[in-house]
């Protein structure tokens, strides 16, 4: 498992009886996990003293519990980024932690390349694999269908001091977008992908990642330059376990390019436990 373990402004404080307990900035906040099938003496003070705590409604959805005043949002930092942090109606707080392991990756691979390097980053959510690909000196198209999204993502671009950075902020479905890109003859060196499990498009189209994830992975190879460096697809579906991401790269961006894969968990270190919580699956393509 590759861990994410260079924040100093989060920690997962423990982990317990489905929920995350953890720290953003001055903040705790307690949140639902499922796959915490374990109980332990929740030993952490902070369990009793966390500022809210989300609840799932037994009919889906869920709301916040607000236990102690906090503002409406605050900031956190990593590595020179700064995001706006701030609890959603769905439990979401406008950053996925564990992806730093993925912003580092990006970065080094960036900034090693000494050339110019294009980057497309779909499905990009609040910006932290732009931010950091953008700090790390490349020019970076940042497509996310959900205009709140990218609106927040441009939030913490001027945050960073990165709003005047070679940015391309664009709201639209990504299987539309890569397929206009196609034809305009745009080509990038590198790709990130974070696909939702499930989702709509910007006209409700639905999306369902074992349903479609083959043909975007296929779309995306013909957007590769011709000495491109990485492509990162992320997962959070059980589903698409590493075996089956490595199966997948190499059955689409291998038909074309010589690369090597690594497929690997990311997680997050747990403070109490000193073990680490598996967040999802990562498949990286090099190339070369």
């Amino acid at each position: 498992m590759r861990v994410s373990d260079k924040w100093t402004d989060y920690a997962l404080i423990d982990a317990s009886d489905g929920e995350r307990l953890e720290m953003w900035g001055d903040v705790v906040l307690i949140r639902p996990d499922p796959q915490i099938i374990w109980q332990n003496c929740k030993a952490a003070p902070e369990w009793d003293t966390a500022h809210a705590r989300y609840i799932r409604s037994s009919s889906g959805g869920g709301a916040w519990d607000y236990r102690r005043k906090l503002p409406e949002s605050w900031q956190i930092g990593y590595g020179g980024l700064k995001f706006l942090v701030k609890p959603t109606g769905f439990k979401h707080t406008g950053i996925f932690p564990e992806q730093a392991v993925n912003w580092d990756l990006c970065s080094e691979l960036i900034k090693s390349a000494d050339r110019p390097v294009n980057v497309l980053n779909l499905f990009a959510y609040t910006g932290g694999a732009t931010l950091a690909c953008a700090q790390a000196g490349a020019s970076v198209c940042h497509c996310d269908a959900v205009k709140g999204m990218v609106d927040w993502a441009r939030t913490n671009a001027k945050l960073s001091g990165l709003e005047e950075k070679p940015i391309r902020w664009i709201v639209d479905d990504a299987n539309k977008f890569i397929k206009r890109e196609i034809r305009r003859g745009t080509r990038y060196d590198g790709i990130i992908l974070d696909p939702p499990s499930y989702g709509r498009g910007t006209n409700g189209e639905m999306w369902k990642i074992e349903d479609s994830i083959y043909s975007l992975m296929s779309d995306i190879t013909e957007l590769l330059s011709d000495k491109p460096l990485f492509v990162v697809l992320n997962s959070y579906t059980t589903g698409l376990s590493p075996s089956v991401m490595s199966y997948l790269m190499r059955m689409t961006v291998g038909k074309r390019f010589k690369i090597t894969v690594t497929s690997e968990e990311i997680g997050l270190p747990v403070t109490q436990t000193g073990l680490a919580l598996p967040c999802g699956n990562t498949s990286i393509a090099l190339f070369g």
